[in-house]
């Protein structure tokens, strides 16, 4: 399918504009496209019966839609078809320790999509954002693993999510004491950064013998994410 080429710089909205540490805030979609290309797990806010919900679930994005498990989402969306949702992904790059605990921060790369996302029910494009959702965790995997069948995608809930409207936020930096009078306290103060790796592979105990991991899997064994 042809798409329009998607415009660099994302709208304002009441819901994305920062009011707050502006200078930490982007509008540049490549920014974006960045933080949510850096995880795979994302918490999705939505009102089901009345209360609000935050639910941690994986996802998938392909510039133009972030694609996710759903379940409870779709109930929301059968029951209220205009329902808004909220998803956010949040990277924590260091604690910012400075002199004074007033001063202490945190690192982190975070973005806020907003927007009423849709049930996928087209099975060409069912199949492509379940591929995109296992390729952003696991590169390689799609097409190493056994693909679903008409039951199993029959009984998974995938929901698209336009990337319209969304609020990008980035920190980065030491801490804002060092040339106040806390400087002259005599206490060490600085960024202790946080990073998160994938470990060594743990294969099946019910593996039959010969069976060795694939390269895709063995090749980010003790790298980072994100």
């Amino acid at each position: 399918m042809n798409h329009s080429p998607l415009p660099t710089t994302l709208p304002e909205t009441e819901r994305t504009r920062h009011r707050r540490l502006r200078e930490q805030g982007s509008l540049d979609r490549g920014v974006l496209d960045a933080v949510l290309k850096a995880g795979f797990i994302c918490h999705l806010g939505v009102v089901l019966d009345g209360h609000p919900m935050v639910i941690p679930t994986v996802y998938g994005s392909d510039g133009r839609n972030l694609y996710f498990h759903g379940s409870v989402a779709s109930r929301s969306l059968a029951t209220s078809p205009d329902t808004t949702v909220c998803i956010t992904v949040t990277h924590v790059d260091g604690l910012v320790l400075a002199r004074s605990v007033f001063e202490h921060g945190v690192n982190y790369r975070s973005a806020m999509v907003y927007g009423t996302p849709r049930l996928v029910t087209d099975a060409e494009e069912k199949l492509a954002g379940l591929r995109c959702l296992t390729e952003q965790s696991a590169p390689g995997q799609w097409d190493y693993a056994r693909r679903p069948n008409r039951k199993e995608l029959a009984a998974t809930a995938l929901l698209a999510l336009p990337l319209d409207e969304a609020s990008v936020k980035i920190s980065t930096g030491g801490p804002d004491d060092g040339d106040g009078p806390d400087a002259r306290l005599g206490l060490w103060a600085g960024v202790l950064p946080i990073s998160a790796a994938f470990g060594d592979v743990e294969p099946d105990p019910a593996l039959e013998d010969g069976i060795e991991v694939p390269a895709h899997i063995a090749v980010r064994a003790g790298t980072g994410l994100g």
